[in-house]
Parts: C-alpha cells; sequence; structure tokens
C-alpha cells in the first residue's frame, strides 16, 4: 500500500502558540486582582479612620477583633491564652514576624489592650494598627 503523502511535503511547526497561554495569563491576574482583597479582609469590621504611612512587611500574620469582642488569628478563632501560646511559637518560628492588629471601631479599648498586652509578652516587636485612610 502506497503512502498519500510524502514525507518532504509535511511542514514542521517550529513556533508555539502564545495567544492561548497569553489569555490563561491575563484571566488568572485579573482573577487575583478582584479575590486579593477579598481575602486580606477575612472578618468583617469597620475599622477607625485614620492617616498612616503603608507597612509592607516580608511575613506578617493578622490578629481581628470583631464587634461582638471575637479575636481571630488569620481568620482562625481563639481565646486570649490560645493567642499568646500560639504567638510565642510563630515568634519562635520566625524572628522577623510583623503582625496587624485590625479591631473593630465600636470595641472597649481594653480589648484592644488585651491583644497588645499578649503580643507584648511574646515578645512580638513588629507590630501595626490597620486603620482605613481617611477621607479627604
Amino acid at each position: 500500500m502506497a503512502r498519500k503523502t510524502p514525507l518532504t511535503s509535511l511542514k514542521r511547526m517550529s513556533e508555539i502558540n502564545l495567544t492561548p497561554l497569553m489569555d490563561l495569563t491575563f484571566i488568572l491576574l485579573i482573577t487575583f486582582i478582584i479575590t486579593f482583597p477579598l481575602i486580606e479582609q477575612g472578618i468583617p469590621v469597620n475599622l477607625p479612620k485614620a492617616s498612616a504611612k503603608e507597612v509592607s512587611p516580608d511575613e506578617s500574620r493578622s490578629i481581628t477583633l470583631d464587634s461582638r469582642g471575637g479575636v481571630y488569628l488569620d481568620d482562625v478563632p481563639l481565646t486570649l491564652t490560645q493567642l499568646s501560646r500560639r504567638m510565642e511559637e510563630l515568634r519562635d518560628a520566625s524572628p522577623d514576624l510583623t503582625v496587624m492588629v485590625r479591631a473593630d471601631e465600636r470595641i472597649a479599648y481594653g480589648k484592644v489592650v488585651g491583644v497588645l498586652k499578649v503580643l507584648h509578652d511574646a515578645r512580638i516587636t513588629k507590630m501595626a494598627l490597620v486603620t482605613e485612610a481617611e477621607s479627604q
């Protein structure tokens, strides 16, 4: 049985079509741009408004105090005792750890001070209070 097409007439495809890869890249980029602010917020709180410099830590954790007084470490509810133990573990694992404290503006000042005391007792040296930007 004879071959229908000769071997010499077949051309090799030496280029890769990048259009589908670029489309996929842009879709992933847009997805991350849209979902990142939602991931960052986690627990919904009304942050107080103030002006401050932006902090860009290399490694950070977030402690959130909601309006009912609940304490969360990266969206995991904890008591202050559990938070204290967990912060000591995190400090031992990463001495350069930065902790962002997000507290609802309606929460009692004493609750925020309690969390700051836990961070102080755990010898966390880098911490920041998260606020919303003031409207001009």
